[in-house]
């Protein structure tokens, strides 16, 4: 009846298992993101509440040549925008059938890369429904390069923020794209491409009538 779900992050973890260790100071491009630390856990329930989640479509990986592994949000857009543009087309619906597309951890370069492959495959998203996870979680004077990343960042943005936001009734639909680099110290190392996936969940405020 219950299933318990949850991931996390550390930033330091991270820097240390796939790129450089902080003491050691190497300087990053501005394609790098900062590694969320933090954690977002929920529990999916047969009955209780009023969020349902009402479909999802599991991705597939894309891998487009892209190597470098300070330019993450570039490897993952092409898997995200496969699997949004496959959700709507499996569930026959329009971009402005959701308040929010959330996408997990783009960062603005990534961010900025899917909207144009939205425009050339004739995706009809606007702008204002459409948002990253790896630019909402902090602020713009922040420095932490093109945005945040990590398995946490779109759990703590949607548990933290996109669910108080569909409580109080501000969204009532929501598509949550949790975006994901398949690589390890070794691929990179041995100058493998970075593949991308993604996996996307609707969540929807059902009220009783």
């Amino acid at each position: 009846d219950y299933v318990l779900t949850g991931t996390a992050s550390h930033n330091l973890a991270a820097e240390r298992q796939f790129r450089y260790p902080t003491e050691y100071g190497a300087q990053k491009p501005p394609t790098s993101q900062w590694t969320v630390t933090g954690s977002g856990v929920g529990i999916v329930a047969k009955n209780g509440g009023n969020i349902h989640i009402t479909s999802a479509t599991i991705g597939r990986v894309v891998d487009m040549g892209i190597k470098d592994p300070f330019n993450m949000g570039a490897a993952m857009a092409p898997a995200a925008v496969d699997t949004i543009t496959n959700h709507l087309r499996d569930l026959r619906i329009d971009p402005d059938e959701y308040d929010l597309i959330l996408t997990g951890d783009l960062g603005r370069v990534g961010h900025k890369i899917s909207l144009d492959l939205f425009h050339e495959h004739g995706i009809p998203i606007k702008e204002e429904k459409y948002a990253d996870s790896g630019i909402m979680i902090y602020r713009e004077d922040q420095p932490v390069f093109a945005g945040g990343s990590g398995a946490a960042c779109s759990a703590t943005v949607f548990y933290g923020h996109i669910l108080k936001e569909m409580r109080q009734g501000r969204l009532k639909k929501v598509l949550m794209v949790a975006t994901g680099a398949l690589l390890s110290p070794v691929t990179y190392q041995q100058k493998e491409s970075v593949p991308g996936i993604a996996h996307a969940v609707a969540v929807e405020r059902m009220d009783e009538k």
